[in-house]
């Protein structure tokens, strides 16, 4: 096949208008709808006194121009944050930012999309330089591995700080310890970070390396010749065989199937499971095996289905295509955006919290300075102290929440309740315990995505799911009728064409306004049957036996969309089945078993402009030529004839929850045919404009269509919705429903999933197309309360452009919203606007390529592995597998992991404020001097092995059990107030920490009686008893580990005293005093120990027990 193709040189044009219609693609649909909306805003009644009728919701008038209104909101919101504390807190940050992305702008400019002349086979006589075809998904180099990973680390103020402190122990005036002491902890964080980037950065070099290893074939003028994919070029003629991944963007110029065309799979680039068919072009596929260079200049035009994309994969036969675009220039690549790095709102309190403790240390080191009366070089002295102090700030509070994320993560792909759920996602865990808004798709997420036929309506008769059985004996009937009228007269097709052109005329039984109903339902799709090969692997042998077996068992529909799947597999049902299609034909099998053959002259894909798709058949058997149409009601109406039954109908099914659509034909003559296609090639040859002179001609024809019936197909609502929805919204979360879906249909789907209960009324906003109708309908809106808001895509917009603060304000007071006929970008939008406008933590979930935006937009994304593929599964942060799991991901997994995070942090914080404290009240009793207290591997061990595991064990901590988190959501509800990690509660934690400190350390100092050495080893076991007695105290319910943890740091830290007697003396260097192994089994030490640790920790256990007795928390009250 491939030497059939001449190698003389082409100048494409079709290259250069492919290319146009590649930038048209990229700059996509924004900048032209956006330009038709700004010349409506601007035919706007500008007189319109709207400051007349007060919109007011806020303090804040409406004095503003209507210029103003496009900065009114931001402005509001800057007006509020400008500011010294805002240059403190973020502004410093944001200019940096700034900055950053204007240097990053000017250094990488886009390349300007120009028209380019493609050499086939010969790409070195392009002109131009085009990118490598390499794949790279690296995020560093050799080079700049290390800085990279350390830059990344070293921005978080908690590891800066620490890095400081380290460096500071090189400084011999400033060395107050061993240099271990301090570089081991940081050492160990780097280590770890640094191993786990490198093993990811590894891996992703092997997947690029594997792919741009991969062999292709390339025709020449010598023959083949094998080539790795990263050295492919523009003009390069590659033959892809089945099942291997398109290596560029290529225009498809030959298969090996006889068709003409092929399937290829996108999954990969769109997440769209249903495979595509993609279509050769006609004058390469019809080349002779020999092709002569006095052949004609051929001139054809290109169209979307001519185009192979990169990252796709063959999926019948054998195709060869000439390169277009590779590498950084591929539409896999160019539509791929990095997504945001997203931090926990608990990790940005934590870094509040981090730098109050900052502030307090300098504050504390300053009053030692102070209070030593500034001698000597003081200076030297406050950086000592800050030294000392340092372990206020724990450098283990990292590594302790980010081991907890790993295990909470762990413990959800774990749940046997929610089976197939995957954390892509590892450091926004307890994310999932503060949502308040949740933004879901409809289709595939609240629904299954699932489409079942129920309902076909002809006007004067409906037929539902019990009475199909009647269409099925009509359709056999209306066959039987034709066959036995074909075998008994040799002109059997004359009467019926009689009778159909006399159609509008003459009332048709209802016999035969089913057959041409279903008739028409089975020919205007673009279904593909397929058939699963026994014979072989070849694209040639399913074909082949397509065209020999036409058997029910291992046919399978492939279409781009369910609903078209839907229909044919109904039409099936009642007797009339597709069997056959390729580019040209259509088979069909009656009742009878009888193969009817259709060709097909021209097919009108469906656009999300247009709403509709065509087809025009011709029958084999009769000559007749017929347009059979069918789209959205919307589109529909104008077109078809006169009715006074089709809007009422369509309102009925989609009040049941059913998409519609309309189906409708013409019959045309063969003069009538013949002027179409004539006008139809020359725009479709028109190299300016092409696409509106191609949608005009089309339109000529879409002229009082006959109106054949109205379908109702199914979507049905996943299982457990209802129950789910409740639960959230019991637990205080807000649902929104953003989807492309119409507006009746939305409403329905609002209703009976619950999403909207029955006691609440629904506020349909009225289409609004200016701001004076805007401002109307909103405060319309207004003055209603409780109430559900309901709004379309177009609305919303308008809405957004003049009243945007108020309008949010509006919504987040409803108890749901829905938004039909939403774009992508505007999910997107939705998000943003109320993180902006709430300060709240969101949550997207869907389940379509289309609602990545969304999942990516918002604070935690969830993903759901459905039928429109796994894209918005493998772009969200949670991967589920049904909506029903997201009620024990949040109410079970999202709570305990933010109650966790919360109790975890903030006794790490303890941990080094209690010590802290103990070396403040030390460096008191000694006259303010910089002496540190415990020194060497004590701190290390302190921080380590001595209470490590207990307080690590507080992520297996629990206030309920699961059970009784899922039927109680409202202890969902407390989270969303920040109330477990706050000032209050560190303020707390930050006096518990003093009063113990203090205890611990006076206490040591008052029983030491004449052996003044051994304050350091009754201090250090009884802070040592003291945080494994915290633990215990923190603890709600018991874990057998919890018990393991605790005893084996007890027995850690007594089995160690043998070997740790050198750095129990007080100042080894002044003292020169160690540990005396006797004193420790005396009496006296177990007394005294035991007295300070009571007295440190008694008082805390009366306090909480009273707390409960007086003021249970929630879950206290349900446990009980």
């Amino acid at each position: 096949m491939a030497d059939q193709i001449p190698l003389y040189p082409v100048r494409s044009a079709a290259a250069a208008a492919a290319n146009r219609k590649r930038a048209a693609y990229y700059s996509a649909a924004g900048p032209g709808s956006g330009a038709d909306r700004h010349s409506r805003y601007q035919l706007e009644d500008e007189s319109a006194h709207l400051d007349e009728m007060p919109l007011m919701m806020s303090e804040e008038g409406f004095e503003n121009e209507e210029s103003d209104y496009h900065t009114l909101p931001r402005a509001r919101i800057m007006q509020r944050k400008r500011g010294l504390e805002w240059f403190v807190c973020d502004g410093w940050k944001f200019l940096c930012t700034s900055c950053c992305d204007w240097l990053v702008n000017i250094c990488q400019r886009k390349k300007e999309l120009k028209a380019r002349t493609v050499w086939l086979g010969c790409p070195e006589k392009c002109e131009e330089k085009h990118p490598r075809n390499s794949i790279k998904n690296q995020k560093y180099n050799v080079f700049t591995f290390i800085p990279g990973v350390l830059y990344e680390q070293f921005k978080f103020f908690l590891n800066l700080y620490f890095l400081v402190i380290s460096c500071s122990q090189f400084v011999p005036a400033l060395k107050i310890g061993y240099l271990y002491t301090y570089w081991a902890p940081l050492g160990f964080v780097l280590a770890v970070t640094m191993t786990r980037e490198a093993i990811d950065e590894f891996r992703r070099f092997q997947r690029d390396k594997e792919v741009n290893s991969q062999l292709y074939s390339k025709l020449t003028v010598r023959g083949k010749v094998q080539v790795k994919s990263s050295d492919i070029q523009v003009g390069d003629l590659i033959i892809v065989e089945k099942n291997q991944r398109i290596p560029s963007d290529m225009v498809f110029l030959r298969t090996s199937e006889k068709a003409g065309s092929c399937f290829i799979r996108t999954d990969q680039l769109d997440g769209e499971t249903d495979w595509k068919l993609k279509v050769a072009v006609s004058c390469t596929q019809r080349l002779p095996a020999l092709g002569e260079d006095s052949d004609p200049p051929v001139h054809e035009s290109l169209s979307i289905e001519n185009t192979l994309w990169a990252s796709t994969v063959v999926a019948s036969g054998t195709v060869i295509g000439v390169v277009i675009y590779t590498g950084k220039e591929t539409r896999s690549v160019m539509n791929t955006s990095n997504p945001k790095n997203k931090v926990g709102l608990l990790d940005l309190e934590l870094n509040r919290l981090t730098k109050a403790l900052f502030l307090a240390l300098v504050a504390l080191s300053v009053v030692m300075v102070t209070l030593q009366g500034f001698v000597g070089p003081w200076y030297r002295n406050l950086f000592r102290f800050l030294l000392l102090f340092s372990y206020i700030i724990p450098i283990s509070l990292r590594v302790n929440l980010d081991m907890g994320k790993a295990v909470y993560g762990w413990m959800m792909m774990k749940d046997e309740n929610i089976p197939g759920t995957v954390v892509r996602t590892s450091t926004i865990p307890e994310e999932l315990g503060r949502l308040v808004y949740l933004l879901t798709d409809k289709t595939g997420t609240l629904t299954q995505n699932e489409m079942v036929f129920k309902r076909l309506h002809l006007g004067t008769v409906s037929y539902g799911a019990d009475t199909m059985d009647e269409i099925q004996s009509h359709v056999r009937d209306s066959y039987s009728q034709m066959q036995s009228q074909a075998g008994g007269n040799n002109t059997g097709s004359t009467p019926p064409r009689k009778a159909q052109s006399s159609a509008p005329k003459v009332r048709k039984s209802v016999s035969s306004r089913i057959h041409e109903a279903v008739k028409a339902i089975v020919l205007c799709h673009n279904v593909t049957p397929v058939y699963e090969s026994r014979a072989g692997v070849t694209g040639e042998t399913e074909f082949a036996e397509a065209d020999q077996d036409f058997s029910d068992e291992n046919r399978t529909y492939q279409a781009s969309s369910p609903d078209e799947v839907a229909l044919v597999q109904w039409t099936e049902s009642v007797g009339l089945t597709l069997v056959s299609r390729d580019l040209t034909s259509m088979q069909l099998k009656t009742p009878s078993g009888q193969v009817l053959s259709f060709c097909i002259l021209q097919l009108f894909p469906f656009t999300s402009e247009s709403k509709r798709m065509g087809i025009i058949v011709r029958d084999e058997s009769t000559a007749e030529i017929t347009f059979y149409m069918k789209g959205a009601d919307v589109a529909m109406s104008p077109i078809v004839q006169y009715n006074d039954w089709l809007e009422e109908e369509c309102g009925n099914m989609a009040r049941e929850g059913l998409r519609t659509l309309v189906v409708a034909k013409k019959a045309l003559t063969e003069e009538q045919y013949q002027d179409f296609e004539s006008r139809y090639t020359q725009a479709k040859l028109s190299m300016h404009d092409r696409s509106l002179k191609v949608a005009a001609v089309v339109e000529s024809l879409e002229r009082e269509m006959e109106l054949l019936c109205l379908t109702g197909v199914e979507d049905q609502l996943q299982a457990d919705v209802r129950p789910t929805l409740e639960m959230l919204r019991n637990a205080g979360i807000k649902i929104w429903m953003l989807t492309g879906d119409k507006l009746e249909t939305a409403t329905c789907i609002a209703k009976s999933s619950h999403l909207v209960s029955r006691t609440q009324d629904i506020h349909i906003f009225r289409q609004v197309t200016n701001r004076g109708e805007a401002h109307l309908e909103l405060n319309a809106f207004r003055r209603k309360h409780d109430c559900a808001l309901v709004i379309s895509g177009d609305s919303l917009e308008v809405c957004l452009k003049y009243y945007e603060h108020e309008f949010v304000e509006l919504a987040c007071q409803c108890p749901a919203v829905v938004c039909c006929r939403c774009s992508p970008t505007q999910k997107a939008h939705i998000v943003t606007l109320l993180q902006q406008h709430t300060g709240r933590r969101t949550c997207a979930i869907g389940d379509g390529g289309n609602d990545v935006s969304m999942v990516q937009a918002a604070d935690c994304g969830i993903g759901i592995e459905g039928k429109e593929g796994k894209q918005a599964s493998l772009a969200a942060d949670f991967s589920i597998r049904q909506f029903r799991h997201i009620g024990r991901l949040l109410m079970v997994h999202g709570r305990n992991s933010y109650k966790r995070s919360a109790a975890l942090g903030q006794f790490v914080m303890h941990r080094g404020l209690i010590i802290s404290t103990m070396q403040a009240v030390f460096s008191s009793v000694f006259y303010f001097a910089s002496v540190p207290l415990y020194q060497g591997f004590l701190m290390v061990g302190y921080a380590t092995i001595y209470t490590m595991f207990p307080v690590f064990s507080l992520v297996l901590d629990q206030d309920v059990k699961p059970e009784m988190a899922m039927l109680y959501p409202e202890l969902y509800k407390d989270l969303t107030k920040g109330r477990s990690l706050s000032f209050k509660t560190f303020l707390i934690w930050v006096l518990i920490s003093i009063y113990q400190g203090g205890i611990l350390m006076y206490g040591a100092l008052v029983l030491f009686e004449s052996e003044f050495v051994h304050v350091v080893a009754i201090s250090f076991t009884a802070l040592i008893l003291t945080e494994l007695l915290m633990v215990a105290l923190t603890v709600r319910t018991w874990h057998w580990l919890m018990v393991v943890a605790e005893f084996l740091s007890l027995g850690c830290y007594v089995s160690s005293l043998a070997f740790l007697n050198e750095y129990f003396g007080i100042g080894r260097v002044s003292f020169g005093a160690f540990l005396d192994v006797a004193f420790i089994t005396t009496v006296a030490f177990l007394w005294k120990v035991s007295a300070i640790t009571v007295v440190s920790c008694l008082p805390l256990y009366v306090l909480k027990y009273l707390r409960r007795k007086l003021s249970p928390p929630s879950y206290c009250k349900l446990a009980s």
